[in-house]
């Protein structure tokens, strides 16, 4: 019963020392991946069976040879459970980064469906509250000269627009959201739909004293479906118009790169806040005030945040993706696509 005492007491004390050592290795790698951790663990462990068992081999004067033999078939158990618990430890890491990734961006897109809600909610009932109140008063002949009937229907129209703007961004975002989006990709050039939507855009710009430029040369031709490589211009320009203040310039230009062609719309808004560069594209968001859109924008001023959504939406629905970055007066968004003949 001594000799068992002994025993145990030897491997007890061979495997604190191992013990020990790994969790001083676990305290110095506590910046590291769960990978590093779930290794370290492991050969604290093994090594802790190792160490007691070389231990009592050594006190049992065990032959060299058998000796050998002991730590020769420890070292094989060693190596294999190492290498398995390597193997299944990056899985289970993989596997716990996921799922924490998984429940952020469910987080995400709760408080972004959140936020959309709200937004919306008010973006509809402003201009909801306008209307019937025109309509009474329209109906109730409050106001009765052709002069105030005419402007009471120019903002009825000029609401019902935004409105239909509204619903639209909300389908279109609902079908990317839904993976309901189908490309008809083609070679599209790109100085075509560039020129349609600058003409779209250019009575906005003009009402607010904005200037339109665009490159006369090196527009590329691009793989992708016309109507939704317009759509995502068309939003950049609205966007650029909706900030840039009065007698401000917008700048549109593009290019080819070796493996992907790009475009480019260019603002003088003033720039936007470092921290909300990466959410810029998130939906929903508007962020400061100083980002928030100006009245007299023709009608166009709410857009629920979901104008640069979709954007993002689109362009990576063509296997492009799409950044923005500030430069000396404002900002520049970049929308980078695949090069027709690539």
């Amino acid at each position: 019963m001594r000799d068992l005492a002994l025993i145990f007491g030897a491997a007890l004390l061979a495997a604190l020392v191992v013990g020990l050592a790994g969790a001083a290795a676990l305290r110095l790698l506590r910046g590291r991946s769960i990978t590093v951790h779930i290794f370290v663990l492991l050969t604290m462990t093994v090594g802790a069976v190792v160490a007691g068992v070389a231990v009592i081999a050594e006190a049992m004067f065990l032959s060299p040879h058998d000796l050998e033999v002991v730590l020769i078939t420890v070292s094989a158990a060693a190596a294999v459970s190492l290498a398995v618990g390597w193997l299944f430890g990056r899985r289970l890491a993989a596997a716990a980064v996921w799922a924490d990734q998984a429940r952020e961006r469910e987080r995400r897109i709760e408080k972004g469906r959140r936020d959309l809600v709200a937004w919306v909610s008010h973006d509809l009932r402003t201009p909801l509250a306008g209307l019937r109140a025109m309509a009474e008063a329209l109906e109730d002949g409050v106001v009765g000269d052709p002069a105030t009937v005419a402007e009471y229907h120019r903002r009825i129209r000029v609401e019902t627009d935004r409105m239909t703007r509204l619903v639209d961004d909300l389908f279109e975002l609902s079908r990317i959201n839904a993976g309901a989006l189908r490309l008809s990709l083609s070679a599209v050039p790109l100085g075509d739909v560039v020129s349609d939507a600058v003409a779209g855009t250019a009575p906005l710009a003009a009402a607010r004293r904005i200037r339109l430029v665009a490159a006369e040369s090196g527009w590329p031709t691009v793989t992708g479906s016309e109507p939704e490589l317009a759509r995502v211009i068309g939003n950049l320009l609205l966007n650029a118009i909706r900030y840039t203040p009065q007698d401000g310039t917008v700048r549109v230009d593009a290019g080819r790169d070796p493996d992907s062609a790009w475009l480019a719309v260019a603002d003088s808004c003033g720039g936007i806040p470092e921290a909300d560069l990466p959410r810029v594209f998130d939906v929903a968001f508007r962020g400061e005030p100083a980002r928030t859109p100006r009245a007299g924008t023709g009608g166009v001023e709410g857009s629920g945040g979901l104008g640069l959504a979709i954007v993002r939406g689109l362009v990576e629905a063509h296997g492009g993706r799409v950044d923005v970055q500030n430069i000396t007066d404002g900002c520049r968004f970049v929308v980078r696509l695949p090069a027709a003949g690539t």
